[in-house]
């Protein structure tokens, strides 16, 4: 088993604590796993880019653009940043949400039109449903989870590894809504 996944979002979206989740996942499973992080502005709304790799035998840390599985991207304009790193038959679970760059705000730049073969979610909104719009991440998890073959128990001992105790329920709330929907959504 080998998954090379990117997470890519806007700082404060949680794809740190995403990827530290994944890891959790592999170390649990035996794999060896790598991390990555790329932050630019992310304290102020910034890109923010993770490689996750794990598998049997990880060397590097990186992902080579065209070679990810999975790009896990927790908005549209950072699915579009980071749709150059999926393989040709990899996945992209997007969500929907948009987020204005200070570009955008200031009428400087648009926002661009995405057209990619991405499985589109509405994140936001499962959020907004489990209790808190912070768990975009959590939703987008779930949609995931669909495609790895961890167990429901590796992923709810991931969540109380990873997740302060406070936030665990609403986190679990959001990570069913985003694995139901994702079943739903693609028959799995």
């Amino acid at each position: 088993m080998k998954y090379d996944m990117i997470l890519s979002g806007v700082g404060g979206q949680g794809t740190l604590l995403a990827a530290k989740i994944l890891a959790s996942l592999a170390v649990q499973a035996e794999l060896d796993v790598k991390l990555s992080e790329i932050h630019g502005m992310a304290q102020r709304g910034g890109s923010v880019i993770t490689h996750v790799r794990m598998g049997e035998n990880v060397h590097a840390p990186v992902i080579s653009l065209g070679s990810a599985d999975f790009v896990l991207a927790f908005e549209w304009l950072e699915a579009l940043r980071a749709a150059p790193y999926l393989k040709e038959n990899g996945v992209l679970i997007a969500s929907n949400q948009k987020i204005m760059p200070i570009t955008v705000i200031t009428g400087s730049g648009e926002y661009p039109d995405y057209v990619h073969d991405a499985l589109l979610i509405d994140a936001l909104k499962l959020a907004n449903k489990a209790g808190n719009a912070r768990c975009v991440n959590t939703v987008m998890l779930g949609a995931l989870s669909c495609y790895l073959p961890f167990s429901e128990e590796a992923w709810a001992k991931s969540f109380k590894e990873c997740i302060k105790p406070q936030f665990l329920d609403v986190n679990t709330r959001a990570y069913k809504l985003g694995r139901q929907y994702m079943k739903e959504a693609q028959n799995i």
